[in-house]
């Protein structure tokens, strides 16, 4: 925007292209027609290290489980408690999903499985965005008060289990439990229950393959993003990754086996490519020669495993060269999302010298 504002900036001829949606689903892109785009050079500014020149991405795709059942009255004398998991880092689920990261769907399960048929689950509420690692997860439950010592010490030994795993990447991770005190309610029945908490389990999260064309890369993932349960319905969302096509197909079918051997029904949707390397890109080489230039030292050329425009876009536009560069971001996909400032400064004389090197046809 700064450069279509600016009447001094030398660049060949422009057209800009603004999407909506690239966070939750990419539908700009997604409806963006071949035809529209006249240019042949796509300069995407959608890359979250300043040192770093992206040149393929993965592909995606959300798997959805729903299942209904008939409700039950809480059990006679029974009271109400919320468990909450929290204080986890969150993230990226394509950029930090190689860092083991606590995933709070997850990590809740562990604890609701470890409490048995202690307690009866009345509502979950667990995950947010679809391309976000879970940063918290609550549930409400029905509890025998007098149960409650035995609650605490199956709930004290699960915590300690989880925090000694995860002490060093999640220091800030919480497992609470709060007493509401009100009685009655609907709950979920009991095979129910169990069948839920038994295919949250069985669920692959996390990385599924490691590429093996290109080191350090993550090839295949899945997010168990979001798990909810309240008035007889429940939902399961993740988001399923890869850039190569059957590992995808066979990490969705493998998702799809245990949702359906549970008599859930599921759901495809948002389904996008991914990006192809073209590692003899013209634009590849004006860019990697001249962030040399300017910064004295070479350029990270990568691929990268979050889902970027490019790909979608490419459908449409199979000829245009692609590159994506921008500056340093952290805490993508999550409340603590923002960008560098001293990064920017870098990016901006960057960014300029490559409209003015750009080679036109």
């Amino acid at each position: 925007m700064a450069v279509l504002s600016s009447a001094d900036i030398p660049h060949p001829a422009i057209e800009a292209l603004f999407t909506i949606d690239e966070e939750t689903g990419m539908t700009g892109a997604l409806g963006l027609e071949g035809g529209w785009l006249t240019g042949d050079i796509l300069l995407n500014l959608d890359t979250e290290e300043d040192d770093e020149i992206g040149v393929g991405c993965a592909g995606g795709i959300d798997v959805s489980a729903t299942a209904t059942y008939a409700t039950e009255s809480a059990p006679k004398g029974s009271k109400s408690a919320l468990i909450t998991v929290k204080g986890l880092q969150g993230g990226h689920s394509g950029m930090d999903i190689h860092k083991g990261l606590g995933n709070a769907n997850k990590l809740m399960n562990r604890c609701l499985l470890a409490l048995g048929d202690h307690i009866r689950i009345q509502k979950i509420d667990g995950g947010g965005l679809r391309n976000a690692i879970p940063r918290e997860s609550r549930v409400w439950v029905s509890f025998d008060p007098g149960m409650l010592n035995e609650i605490e010490k199956l709930l004290d030994g699960i915590k300690k289990e989880i925090k000694d795993e995860y002490h060093l990447l999640e220091p800030d991770l919480q497992i609470q439990w709060e007493e509401i005190g009100q009685e009655g309610g609907s709950v979920m029945p009991v095979q129910e229950q169990a069948t839920l908490l038994n295919v949250i389990e069985a669920i692959h999260n996390g990385v599924y393959r490691m590429s093996p064309a290109i080191a350090d890369l993550v090839e295949t993932s899945n997010n168990l993003a979001r798990v909810h349960s309240e008035n007889g319905s429940v939902r399961l969302d993740c988001l399923t990754r890869s850039s190569v096509e059957s590992s995808k197909g066979d990490l969705v079918n493998s998702l799809r086996a245990v949702f359906e051997l549970a008599g859930y029904t599921v759901q495809f949707s948002g389904e996008y490519p991914g990006w192809a390397p073209n590692m003899d890109s013209a634009i590849l080489k004006v860019l990697d020669n001249l962030y040399q230039e300017l910064n004295g030292k070479s350029a990270h050329v990568a691929a990268c495993h979050a889902g970027l425009e490019c790909g979608i876009l490419g459908r449409n536009y199979p000829g245009m060269d692609m590159i994506s560069i921008g500056p340093t971001i952290r805490g993508a996909h999550s409340p603590d999302e923002r960008a560098s400032i001293s990064s920017m400064q870098k990016f901006w004389p960057f960014l300029q010298q490559a409209l003015q090197r750009t080679p036109t046809k």
